[in-house]
């Protein structure tokens, strides 16, 4: 998946990132009824997640398969008999920060008796050598293994010390038979798990597995009850979504599965993320200028505007190639935005290279980038070469870039102004008397609201932007 980062906390929505859509202030719509006899009855959980997406979304499964337990979420770990820690690797930081949290918490409560779980990415990378750096551990439980984590859960009830779930020989990825969605009017769906691309930095091979894609049923099927339930927004998710291999007898692609949940009534948005450039075709493009229901906004991850050092990375195409895909994008009926992740100092990234890079994000004109210095990961090819850029070059690279973006983002929000768009409410600022909302473009945007706008669609009319935000005002209003 995309380098888009996160940090938020489950049951509380704190973020550290633009780049997670706000969460909603209502309390989730759905709370299951524990099941009779479960070891966790009267029992309280708390998870705290790192990453993406998918990771958010991975905390909604364990969240709901603990609450069918008969755990219930608490607000904070002090409160918490079971802690859990949805991690990612995808960046070194990411994952120090997780031993860093371990090693704070081991010093808070030496003498608890709370049960400590590791989930997710680095855990899927350590393996049972995660109890060798944080002993005071009891499980360990990789992304392929939450359909099984209440039968793991029962081991550890039972007084069992340690506990793994590190298999990634499973189809049983996509969603747990339970899930607690944190979101009333979003819902999250997992459509393909893993990655077949072994991009020469990535550990989402290692640490997701192959590529396997659910049947497009099942995701039709689901799609309709979610919105029986409510929910206005569906969100397909996927390290590589658009790689989307339909296993039914059906055979759809991922163009005409986004067509046919667009049509299913009662749907408003439906969004899609990771795309990867390799996968990305003009049927797509088409799919989303044909169906009002698509969202106008394309994740489409370049990671160098260097040719020579996209292929280094081996991410299958040349800077001419991705433009050629950017060119369908802009040329469509429908104006789409495009958010893009960038890498800088790579191994053997050159100041030519990144220049190649900077001179990208003018011909693209990007409304958002996300950028990284990039980091060694395990078990990668990258790994083992040479990390030449020196760290205070990637420094200055990094912030040269997201200089450059600012001004790019400011002008390109700023043409905005006096147009009306469609927009989401998702939050509301008690203090500042403000609605926080997304356009189908994946825009923020604030206006003067009311509580109770959560949830609802609304035209707004943009009267001030700025590079990362815009400001509005309903419209009609005065």
């Amino acid at each position: 998946m995309g380098n888009q980062l996160v940090q938020i906390s489950t049951p509380g929505k704190t973020q550290t990132s633009e780049s997670l859509t706000p969460a909603a202030t209502a309390a989730p719509q759905f709370f299951p009824t524990p099941a009779s006899g479960t070891g966790g009855a009267g029992k309280t959980f708390y998870i705290e997640t790192f990453g993406c997406q998918m990771n958010v979304h991975d905390s909604e499964k364990v969240a709901g398969v603990l609450m069918a337990r008969g755990y219930r979420p608490v607000e904070n770990h002090e409160d918490a008999d079971l802690v859990f820690y949805n991690t990612c690797s995808i960046r070194e930081k990411a994952a120090q920060k997780v031993f860093s949290r371990l090693g704070a918490f081991k010093k808070q409560y030496h003498s608890s008796r709370k049960i400590i779980g590791v989930l997710g990415c680095v855990a899927q990378q350590e393996g049972e050598r995660f109890f060798e750096r944080a002993p005071h551990v009891n499980l360990v439980c990789g992304s392929a293994s939450y359909s099984r984590l209440s039968d793991l859960l029962a081991q550890i009830e039972a007084g069992k010390r340690r506990v793994t779930g590190l298999s990634l020989d499973t189809d049983e990825c996509f969603e747990t038979e339970v899930t607690r969605r944190d979101n009333p009017f979003r819902a999250y769906l997992t459509i393909i798990e893993g990655c077949d691309k072994d991009c020469a930095y990535c550990v989402v091979p290692m640490t997701r597995g192959p590529e396997r894609s659910r049947p497009s049923d099942k995701i039709l099927g689901e799609c309709l009850r979610l919105v029986d339930e409510g929910y206005r927004e569906i969100q397909f998710l996927g390290q590589n979504v658009n790689s989307y291999r339909d296993p039914s007898p059906a055979r759809r692609s991922f163009a005409e599965l986004l067509a046919r949940t667009a049509e299913i009534a009662g749907i408003s948005r439906v969004r899609f993320i990771t795309s990867h450039p390799r996968d990305f075709g003009p049927d797509i493009v088409e799919a989303i200028e044909t169906h009002p229901a698509l969202c106008d906004h394309v994740h489409l991850p370049v990671q160098s505007g260097s040719s020579r050092v996209l292929s280094r990375m081996l991410r299958g195409y040349t800077r001419e190639e991705y433009l050629e895909k950017i060119h369908c994008i802009r040329n469509a009926k429908r104006d789409i935005s495009v958010s893009t992740d960038v890498i800088v100092g790579f191994c053997g990234e050159t100041r030519e290279d990144f220049e190649q890079t900077l001179s990208l994000l003018e011909d693209v004109e990007y409304d958002q980038v996300f950028s990284f210095k990039y980091s060694p990961r395990p078990k990668t090819a990258a790994g083992g070469w040479a990390d030449s850029v020196p760290e205070d070059e990637k420094a200055a690279r990094l912030a040269e870039l997201q200089e450059r973006q600012r001004v790019i983002q400011a002008r390109r929000n700023q043409a905005l102004i006096g147009r009306e768009f469609e927009v989401l409410v998702e939050g509301f600022q008690p203090r500042l008397g403000q609605a926080i909302g997304r356009t189908t473009s994946n825009r923020a945007i604030n206006f003067p609201g009311e509580p109770d706008w959560v949830g609802l669609l609304m035209m707004v009319r943009v009267t001030a932007a700025g590079p990362n935000s815009l400001v509005g005002m309903r419209a009609g209003a005065t």
